[in-house]
């Protein structure tokens, strides 16, 4: 057997060859007729389309389905249910996404031998995405419609009119292709607004037939609510009856239309200047529009932390102090009429307070020549002072020590015509003391003064 093999070895490698040129040959061949490989291909995602007719459609054959022209999957599978034809449409897996819900299919013939193939829209992106196994309605679809099935609607006048159109048209064109191909060219602005004018009738008519249903059922509410329409009927025939009946106003309601109307012309052409002069000021005010974002942001913890105090401190105290400011307004209105004069003391008193507190040579430093502090800093020194000097203090303030020299008779006459006398300065000590005032003759000295100045009060 290996000899055998040896022996033949180049008739071997010739049928492998062949054996692997086959295999590949037929892999191209099968790849072209777009058959899948399962276990090298995914597999593709279904979408099912009804259709009238599925006339001149045979599936494996290479009929293909296209969006825009572009090859998006093939015809798999046709079958008749409920007397209607099912195409199903095997999508290529990338395409899985690509069908809507309100999409729309048309059979089309690529060549004059009716090979077919589906053109099909795949919808708005506002619709949901369509499921695997989806089959679009009869009424998103339409078949390919052939010419002896069109010429078979018409009359066989219409028939003769129409061959001698497509005669003449003939003979008139022969020669001519590339004139027409020239014209055609120059209405391509044209046919595009013609789509667009052909998609917005499309929208018109869904909205058309959305305004057809809901005429229909409001008719048919209206159908079930005679008393309530008669009712209406009968208060606009009220109300259309009053309006007769102020004829007259509305007359003169239209007389002054036209003066109205002026006034409001020249208040808007008013309204306009100020609008060109506003228009400025409007463009220099946009930075501080956009500042007070920011502002407002940075006030906001500010607001937040003032917010409990408003709330727990200005606001209680504020409705303590109404009553208050009510006993207080009588007292205002008298400020406000003696604010003239008020404003005038104010003014004097302002005009003293900077002549106190001039300072022709500034803040100088110490010691510096032509140096004047001004008058309120003399008073500052002078109250310094005043304090050095007067170094006794009571309740009212600083006092100056003073000493007083005289004999006990003319204390005690003083003390007995002034008697605070004795407190204010401080002549008590002086005339209890034993050893001073207080000894003997004291008590007669005091009833001889006593009765002196006594004596003067009574005569007076």
């Amino acid at each position: 057997m290996i000899r055998a093999i040896k022996k033949r070895r180049g008739d071997l490698i010739a049928v492998i060859g062949l054996f692997v040129i086959a295999i590949g040959v037929g892999g191209y061949i099968l790849d072209n007729q777009r058959m899948r490989f399962p276990l090298i291909e995914d597999k593709p995602f279904e979408v099912k389309a009804e259709f009238a007719t599925a006339q001149a459609v045979t599936p494996g054959q290479g009929q293909t389905v296209r969006v825009a022209g572009i090859r998006v999957g093939d015809i798999a599978k046709t079958e008749l249910k409920n007397g209607r034809s099912i195409i199903t449409m095997a999508l290529d897996s990338e395409y899985d996404d690509l069908v809507r819900k309100d999409a729309t299919a048309l059979l089309r013939p690529k060549t004059g031998l009716k090979d077919m193939f589906i053109e099909l829209n795949p919808g708005t992106s506002e619709a949901p995405v369509a499921d695997e196994g989806w089959t679009m309605p009869i009424s998103t679809t339409l078949p390919d419609v052939n010419p002896d099935e069109f010429l078979s609607a018409l009359d066989a006048d219409t028939r003769d009119y129409l061959k001698l159109l497509l005669n003449g048209a003939g003979k008139g064109l022969k020669g001519n292709g590339k004139d027409l191909r020239e014209v055609l060219a120059r209405f391509e602005p044209t046919h595009r607004d013609l789509a667009k004018v052909s998609t917005e009738v499309a929208t018109r008519r869904r909205e058309l037939r959305r305004l057809i249903n809901a005429l229909q059922r409001l008719n048919t509410k209206l159908a079930g609510s005679d008393e309530d329409l008669s009712q209406l009927i009968e208060s606009s025939n009220r109300v259309f009856r009053a309006l007769a009946a102020e004829r007259e106003g509305v007359q003169g309601t239209v007389r002054e239309l036209p003066g109205a109307l002026r006034e409001t012309r020249d208040s808007l052409e008013k309204v306009e200047a100020m609008a060109r002069v506003l228009r400025p000021t409007a463009d220099r005010l946009r930075p501080v529009a956009g500042a007070l974002k920011r502002a407002n942001d940075a006030t906001l913890p500010f607001a937040k932390e003032a917010t409990p105090q408003l709330r727990d401190d200005v606001r209680p105290f504020v409705r303590e102090a109404r009553p208050l400011l009510r006993e207080l307004l009588p007292a205002v209105d008298d400020l406000v009429t003696s604010e003239p004069q008020l404003k005038r003391s104010l003014k004097v008193l302002n005009h003293l307070f900077n002549m106190l507190g001039h300072n022709p040579n500034g803040r100088e430093a110490p010691g510096v020549a032509g140096r004047d502090e001004g008058y309120a800093f003399a008073l500052a020194w002078l109250s310094h002072i005043s304090v050095n000097l007067f170094s006794t203090a009571d309740a009212n303030g600083p006092m100056r020590n003073i000493t007083l020299a005289g004999a006990c008779n003319v204390f005690e006459s003083s003390v007995a015509s002034v008697p605070a006398s004795e407190f204010i300065l401080g002549l008590t000590g002086v005339l209890t003391d034993p050893r001073i005032c207080g000894g003997d003759g004291a008590a007669a000295r005091r009833a001889t003064a006593k009765k002196q100045f006594g004596g003067k009060k009574a005569q007076g």
